[in-house]
């Protein structure tokens, strides 16, 4: 756990804290009720309206707002700042209002856009992920009656989810992002009650794979059988892409050895929902498998439908792979070495097409430094348990680019959720205990960030 951090400072930041949790639960309510989704073809005057909120809820919390953001096609960022005591470092605080769609409102449990209590948890789409993050830093920066022993840049985005040119401004403007230490609250723990540090975050790359073989589509009877069929030339060879234990068979794809935490594979198969009789795919450690190596997984794929299929030869298919890239190696690198192995291959002798997508580095965060052990220490104080760190499959382009910005900051990833909040998914919730110790986490790591910074 690290140096202890003393106990009349904790009871002091939790008592305050749990003062103040009628107010900041009202305010993650209110949020949760704004459908804030950004996504191309949903209404915009949710995001305006949320946007709005997280202003007037910043400015009660203290902080000194700039004019907010606005770039083109993107949501606008709120962001603002407190100032540095003599001597103190610079926290940034990182989070975003916007939230995925909702999906089929049938499949919640309550509305999707209520906050209901029911089992000690607050259920809605957002809760976790990420509007009680965002009440986390307003939580903590109360806690200190806005007026924390450290400096404050906060930065609130309106478009996270939908990805927007806010992804890559920071490396580009740098000016404001300069800091001693970053807290990413876009994360959370392991499981309930493992307080947990996220070290690493899996980059993204996209590839397109595309076959014609004929220039229409041709009688089954007639021409089956040596006419080359689109859609078995692809099916070959996505096929190639894992081995027969279901590991990625694609040379030049960085894997290493997990020695962090991770869940059980029970727990996993839990999470993913498994049905009976189906197992895990690939072998070694999990860890290795969902947080420090490739995946490849086929994301979407144009074929004729089963429904109204009629006997004739497809003439053209198309696929869309998704690979995840370890967190230390470049995307563009990994992309490429997909592209040169599917160019490689020529089912039945036909060629395929491979064009590349979208890319997004990963991110390794730095271990050991004053921010990193600060962290340990108020993760395992406010939890009271010891803490552990942990990956995330997923990726946050912004924090590769903050990094650049501020290549002298450490970033720590904490928050609210856990591996069993259901992130856009139905019936996403955040724990009600999760979400006070999350706040509590931050006001004792801003408080023990300065006092080692002093000492």
């Amino acid at each position: 756990m690290g140096t202890a951090i003393s106990a009349a400072t904790r009871a002091e930041l939790d008592a305050k804290i749990r003062s103040l949790m009628p107010e900041l639960r009202e305010g993650l309510e209110r949020l949760i009720a704004i459908p804030s989704v950004a996504f191309p073809g949903f209404p915009s005057e949710p995001i305006h309206e949320a946007h709005d909120l997280v202003r007037e809820l910043a400015a009660e919390a203290g902080v000194i707002l700039r004019d907010s953001l606005r770039l083109p096609d993107t949501s606008p960022v709120v962001w603002g700042e407190i100032p540095a005591p003599p001597g103190a470092p610079t926290v940034l605080l990182y989070c975003h209002y916007d939230v995925v769609p909702a999906g089929e409102e049938s499949d919640w449990e309550s509305p999707p856009f209520i906050a209901t209590e029911r089992e000690g948890a607050i259920y809605g789409r957002g809760t976790a992920d990420s509007k009680s993050n965002l009440m986390v830093h307003l939580g903590a920066l109360r806690a200190f009656g806005g007026r924390p022993p450290v400096g404050i840049k906060l930065v609130i985005e309106g478009q996270e989810e939908a990805g927007s040119a806010f992804d890559y401004w920071p490396e580009k403007n740098p000016e404001f992002f300069h800091a001693d230490a970053m807290v990413i609250a876009d994360v959370g723990n392991v499981r309930p009650g493992v307080p947990t540090l996220t070290v690493a975050l899996r980059g993204d790359a996209a590839v397109t794979v595309e076959v014609n073989t004929l220039g229409s589509a041709k009688h089954s009877g007639q021409f089956g059988g040596a006419a080359p069929d689109a859609l078995l030339v692809l099916m070959r060879a996505l096929a190639t892409l894992h081995d027969d234990s279901g590991d990625v068979a694609v040379p030049g794809l960085l894997r290493t050895e997990w020695a962090g935490s991770s869940y059980t594979e029970a727990e996993f198969a839990e999470l993913a929902e498994m049905l009976p009789g189906t197992v895990l795919q690939g072998t070694g450690g999990l860890g290795e498998r969902i947080w420090s190596g490739p995946a490849l997984t086929v994301t979407g794929i144009d074929v004729p439908s089963v429904e109204g299929a009629v006997n004739a030869v497809s003439p053209h298919a198309r696929a869309r792979i998704n690979l995840r890239v370890h967190p230390e190696q470049d995307a563009r690198e990994a992309q490429a070495a997909l592209i040169a192995y599917l160019e490689a291959q020529t089912p039945f002798g036909i060629s395929l097409e491979v064009a590349a997508g979208d890319t997004g580095n990963g991110y390794s965060a730095a271990e050991g430094g004053p921010a990193y052990h600060a962290a340990l220490a108020a993760l395992g104080s406010a939890w009271e348990a010891e803490p552990t760190t942990a990956a995330i499959g997923g990726s946050i382009p912004l924090v590769n680019s903050l990094h650049l910005a501020a290549p002298e900051a450490e970033i720590l990833l904490f928050g609210t959720a856990d591996g069993f909040s259901r992130i856009h998914a139905p019936n996403e919730r955040v724990l009600i205990d999760e979400f006070e110790r999350a706040i509590l986490a931050e006001a004792l790591f801003l408080s023990e960030l300065a006092s080692r910074k002093n000492a």
